[in-house]
């Protein structure tokens, strides 16, 4: 067997992250973490852009209980294209406590669609970010989210903040809920009450069904994290953003690790880390309690919530 060598200046997870100082509430769920391989046992796509080391469900679910989630929702990584077994693989081996966000193509049968609904998997994603994807044609996402928006799924996007006028008309048009990763990539350096972000949060207004997750502070701050004393604010410049949307669309908001942050060049968080941030973007109990539980709950597991 060929061994696959990673994407030079690959970076892995960190190798012991720190137990988190805010305590998460009970039922807590980790709406945004990826799955890698095994590659031996379930390969990469072929036309992937970067090659990750391995990082399997067993770390995941390990991840998941250090930091004190009780749930996972697993997002289908671009380097395993549309092969979603690593994906499915992951949710039946977590018991009931992982739902799945799969890639799909339009040649997909509803039979399988079928099996990866009762494999768990309750969304589909498109990537608009072009130096990770060949970009999945309108006439193409929109068909799939027809078909998939009878299983109840929603459609989770992730694009750049300089993108959005030229999508948000195509993310209208969809018959289901849209699910925004990461704020859509807002540039921090620029004011919270600017036209870039107004956009953005316009855009959510004006469409009732348009959900955001607030995360990923790693992949948008120019800050960094806080220095080694720990005094200052995580991801201090991205708070003022997510802390924004939080407040704004309390119903309408997810919280992810983004673990195992996957193609980061400058530096590999700490996922307790990251979990500390979390207060100071819902600052409330009950604002933490709708990020963390109500609403990923209401989206993922209905007949539970």
């Amino acid at each position: 067997m060929t061994m696959q060598t990673t994407t030079p200046g690959w970076l892995e997870p960190h190798p012991a992250p720190a137990t988190p100082r805010f305590i998460l509430p009970q039922g807590a769920v980790d709406a945004h973490c990826h799955v890698f391989g095994p590659a031996a046992v379930f390969p990469f796509a072929p036309e992937r852009k970067y090659t990750p080391g391995d990082a399997g469900k067993e770390a995941l679910f390990a991840l998941r209980d250090r930091l004190g989630f009780a749930r996972n929702v697993i997002v289908q990584a671009t380097c395993h294209g549309a092969d979603n077994r690593a994906l499915v693989d992951a949710c039946q081996a977590a018991g009931g406590r992982a739902r799945g966000v799969a890639t799909v193509r339009r040649d997909i049968s509803d039979d399988d669609l079928t099996r990866l609904h009762d494999a768990g998997v309750r969304g589909v994603r498109f990537n608009f970010v072009k130096r990770l994807v060949d970009v999945t044609p309108a006439d193409e996402l929109l068909e799939i989210a027809t078909r998939v928006a009878r299983f109840g799924w929603h459609v989770v996007v992730y694009f750049e903040a300089q993108d959005l006028p030229d999508l948000r008309d195509l993310f209208a048009a969809l018959p289901t809920i849209v699910v925004v990763d990461h704020m859509g990539r807002p540039d921090v350096s620029k004011p919270v009450d600017g036209p870039e972000f107004g956009l953005f949060l316009d855009f959510m207004r004006r469409h009732p069904n348009v959900w955001s997750k607030v995360s990923c502070p790693e992949r948008l701050s120019v800050t960094g994290p806080p220095a080694l004393d720990g005094e200052a604010h995580p991801y201090r410049d991205v708070v003022p953003f997510a802390r924004r949307i939080v407040q704004e669309f309390p119903e309408r908001v997810l919280w992810g690790t983004d673990w195992p942050h996957p193609n980061l060049k400058d530096h590999m968080p700490d996922d307790g880390l990251l979990v500390d941030f979390i207060p100071h973007i819902a600052p409330t109990p009950e604002l933490q309690r709708q990020l963390l539980v109500d609403n990923p709950m209401l989206l993922y597991w209905p007949d539970e919530g």
